[in-house]
Parts: C-alpha cells; structure tokens; sequence
C-alpha cells in the first residue's frame, strides 16, 4: 500500500496534465486559492473600469481599461503585502494556462482568411524584428562582457515570445539557472514598462490607427501575456478593436519562428563550444518547440469560417443555429475571451515583483535596455517605411 502511494506521489506530469493544468490531477486543488485571487482582481478591474468610466464620467464606454487595471492592481498587491506561497501555483496558472485559453477563443473574432491575410502582413515585419534583436543583442552583450548563454537568452526572449523562449533555450545551451533567472528578469521588466506606456505611445506614434498599432504591439512587446495586455488595453482605450487581432496574429506569428530560431541560437551556440571540445552538438525537436495554442486559435478561427459561410449562404450554422443564434454565440464566446484575458493580465501583476530589479545588475540591464529600444525602433521604422502595406 505505501509502495503505491508513494509511486503515485512521485510520479511525473502525464502530458494532458502539462498541457492543461500545469500540475497532476491530484494537485488540481493547489491551484485554487491563487486563481481565486486573480479572478477575484480582474472581477474588481471591470468593475471599477465601469464605475469609473460609465458612471464617474458619463461616457458611453469606459476609457479606462480593464486589462490595465487588473496589472496595476495585481503589480500593487504584489508588491506592498506578502503574498503566501500558496498562491503561486494558481497564479502561475492564471498567467499560462488562462491567457492561452484567452487567446484559443479570440480566434473566433476572425475568419481564416483574416488569420492568413494579417499574419502575411506581419512576416516581413517579424522578421525584420527578430533578426535586428539577435545581432544587435548578441554585439550588445559581447561589448559589455557578459556570458555569451546570457546574452543568447535575452536576444530569444526579446526577439520571439519572451519567457517560453527563454525557458526552451536555456537547458538547450546549458545556461546556468542564475542565467536563466537574470534573462527572465530583464524581459519582465521591460515587458512590464512597454506594456503599460507602448498602448499610449502607438496611438499617437500612428494617429490612431489600429492596424499599424497592433503591428507595432505584436512585434515591440516581448512575452506573449504583455503582447496580449498592451493590445488590450490599446483596444479597451481607445475602442479600436482591430488592435487587438491584429497584434495578437503578429505575436502568434513570432511564436511559430521559435521553431527556426531557438535550434539556429542552440546551434551556433554549441558549435562553438564544440570547437572547444566542450560538449557534443545537440538535436532538437523542432515539433516541440510549436506552441499548441496557436493551432487552437486557427482552430476557432476556422469554426467561424465554417459558421459565417452557413449563415452567408441563406442557411445556418452547421445546420444548427440561427443568424441570431449564431452571432450570440460567437459574441458570447468573444466576451470570454477577453474576460480570461483580464484574469491573466491580474497574474500577471501578482506575478511580477519589483524585487527583480535590486539583484539585476547594471549590465544585465542595460543589454535589456538596448534590446527593448532596438526592437521599438526597428519596428517603428519599418511600420512607417512600408506604410502603404498598412492601408485598408
């Protein structure tokens, strides 16, 4: 009896466990206090962003937004009381497991014929990006004398989708976990700044326009929940919902480059130590570095597709639901999407700790910096030189 519990104790993740809660089924229960406190804040976010917006101002719609509320709020909370470590766990699943539900349903917003049409616009763009963190971070680092693994970290995590980046590239190029902590630090930190300012910087960088916006958003922001965030907020503001789309297909799109860069980093990277008769090249698999969620945001995005084309030819949705019933249900699906979103955004907050800064270091942080700006930069001046491309 004891050799089976403690076989059942000690056992690892099955992979339905990794992929949807993030611990095993009999440590479901760990989770809840911390998710209870996120969707406790993002609960409190909407309705002050009401409160505020509606009935303090009598507006239409609030400009305050939600998602920024719910960082702020989380970020305070944070950062002033000391949060028990029973929280971590259904916080650490608010910021993983809820955004990317988040995200699966905001494929609804859009046909795939729009996935495919924006995510086109956005390649060259990403590409562009990307390549221009890489090399600038990479001379950035070999200037200031850092280790070459932590540079590499910071120039995936800047470069593609922040921490997953990170976290997939470090035991591939053996970073040490010091390495591994510092690269995750720099990228909340400046994720965090461009978050909550980049909202308000693209629309006046671009007048207003949601489509270059989003573009700038989904290729300026690092990690894929301060993408999603700074977008949100950009749409919540100033109620241009395209934003939104358009940021979160360029983001998803740098995601799917992960399968390209991270091998190509580990590989340069190993070569050399090869070379050095220091460690043996690796292999990688390329398949597991794909984020899942992307295939589930396509999927909605084709379950609309298929629902639209129903309705637009005179019949219904899968030979189900109304006009009616169908629009009600793709805008209640899309009401959820965002509030998931808002709750992810409140772990976010909870989950950054102003604390990263004290142990950083100078250098570290300035190899950040430089990343942070190039990446701004870069994506600014290509928006604007190929503006054209951005007309509908």
């Amino acid at each position: 009896m004891n050799d089976t519990v403690t076989a059942e104790t000690s056992r690892e993740m099955r992979g339905w466990e990794k992929l949807l809660l993030g611990v095993r089924l009999q440590d479901a229960s760990s989770l809840l206090p911390g998710l209870f406190v996120a969707v406790l804040l993002a609960w409190l976010s909407i309705w002050l962003s009401d409160f505020i917006g509606l009935r303090l101002m009598g507006m239409d719609k609030s400009p305050v937004s939600a998602g920024m509320m719910a960082i702020l709020l989380g970020l305070i909370v944070n950062n002033v009381v000391a949060l028990p470590s029973l929280l971590n766990p259904g916080i650490t699943f608010a910021v993983k497991k809820v955004l990317r539900l988040g995200i699966i349903l905001l494929g609804i917003r859009l046909s795939v014929f729009d996935v495919f049409e924006l995510g086109a616009l956005g390649v060259p763009l990403v590409i562009v990006c990307i390549a221009s963190a890489l090399v600038f971070t990479s001379l950035l680092n070999r200037w200031l004398g850092l280790p070459h693994r932590l540079g590499t970290l910071i120039a995936v995590g800047t470069s593609i989708c922040g921490v997953s980046a990170i976290v997939a590239t470090g035991p591939a190029i053996d970073a040490e976990e010091e390495e591994v902590t510092y690269a995750v630090a720099v990228i909340t930190v400046f994720g965090m700044v461009a978050t909550l300012l980049y909202p308000y910087l693209a629309h006046g960088l671009f007048a207003g326009d949601p489509t270059r916006a989003g573009l700038f958003l989904g290729t300026a922001v690092h990690d894929t929940s301060q993408v999603t965030g700074a977008a949100l907020v950009f749409a919540e503001t100033f109620s241009l919902p395209r934003a939104l789309d358009v940021a979160t297909v360029t983001k998803l799109v740098r995601n799917v480059f992960m399968v390209a860069v991270i091998p190509l980093m580990t590989l340069l990277h190993t070569r050399q130590r090869a070379r050095n008769h220091e460690v043996a090249e690796k292999r990688i698999r390329l398949m597991s570095l794909l984020p899942l969620f992307v295939i589930g945001f396509l999927l909605f995005a084709v379950f609309r597709s298929l629902g639209d084309a129903g309705v637009s030819s005179g019949g219904t949705a899968f030979g189900l639901l109304s006009n009616r019933a169908w629009s009600g249900l793709y805008a209640s699906v899309k009401e959820w999407a965002v509030r998931f979103l808002v709750v992810a955004l409140a772990g976010v907050g909870l989950n950054t700790s102003l604390d990263v800064l004290k142990g950083l270091g100078i250098k570290p942080f300035l190899v950040g910096l430089g990343a942070a700006v190039t990446v701004g930069v870069v994506s600014f001046g290509a928006i604007t030189a190929t503006a054209a491309l951005f007309t509908f």
